[in-house]
């Protein structure tokens, strides 16, 4: 549309106009660039090959940024959203990219509902990078995690330890719950591979008495039975439901997550 390389388009359309000192889409990273980059790092501690990966997808993998910028831009998208700055957008564009338009999916991010209070968010992965943002539609509260690794269990943690401080009402509420036991061979049903995405599997592992989830470039974390078929996480606000099909084989799991409900197929 605009005959600009997207990179060029976003440093002079977003990045520079919020004040996004330390960001920059250009693929490979320019070479004045490149002692500003942190190094990627696996699951198990070992360093990316060449420091990081540069990937083909300039729009979805190829910002460098930090939690002060992707800060920036939260503000600049609620003051826009509540008619305060044009610096990007104007008040109907910012409000139309913060509507949901599937479910709780809108122009970029997901809608978060706590209590009476709605927060826009979005994480991302890049092979040995983990994130995630947050921003209320009011009221000012937002808050950036960022980890130069694959294990990105502690994001979580942070924002509900930020939610908790500065006293965000009804965001962080962890249900108090109590375990059941499943027996083996009942565990042993839910055992395989769950397809949630193309992109997004979710293996299901037992060990002893216990159930395991390994997710596509996640940590594996524990699961724990509350119910004979549903299992929640500690690590995560998040649980785990196995379905049967009438025949009582295990079809799918569904995950309940951040408001959403998906479907992963049982695909092994």
């Amino acid at each position: 549309v605009t005959g600009q390389p997207y990179d060029v388009y976003m440093q002079q359309n977003v990045l520079n106009p919020l004040a996004m000192e330390n960001s920059f889409y250009t693929a490979p990273p320019p070479g004045g660039k490149t002692q500003l980059l942190s190094t990627a790092y696996r699951e198990n501690g070992t360093p990316v090959k060449g420091g990081y990966h540069i990937y083909p997808e300039n729009a979805a993998a190829s910002l460098w940024t930090t939690p002060t910028d992707i800060g920036k831009f939260i503000i600049g998208l609620q003051l826009a959203a509540m008619g305060r700055s044009e610096t990007v957008l104007n008040k109907t564009s910012a409000s139309l990219m913060l509507t949901p338009y599937k479910e709780t999916a809108t122009l970029g991010s997901w809608i978060r509902t706590a209590g009476k209070d709605q927060y826009f968010n979005h994480g991302g992965a890049n092979e040995g990078f983990r994130c995630v943002y947050i921003g209320s539609k009011e009221g000012g509260n937002g808050v950036v995690v960022m980890v130069n690794s694959d294990d990105g269990t502690i994001l979580d943690e942070v924002v509900a330890a930020v939610a908790t401080v500065y006293d965000w009402k009804d965001f962080y509420k962890p249900p108090v719950r109590k375990t059941v036991t499943v027996p083996t061979e009942v565990l042993d049903t839910y055992v395989g591979e769950y397809e949630l995405s193309p992109q997004f599997k979710i293996t299901i592992l037992r060990r002893g008495d216990a159930l395991f989830a390994n997710a596509t470039g996640q940590s594996e974390v524990a699961l724990f039975a509350e119910a004979t078929n549903k299992f929640f996480l500690k690590v995560v606000d998040a649980t785990i439901d196995f379905v049967s099909d009438g025949s009582g084989k295990i079809t799918k799991l569904v995950l309940h997550q951040n408001g959403r409900d998906t479907d992963g197929k049982k695909v092994k």
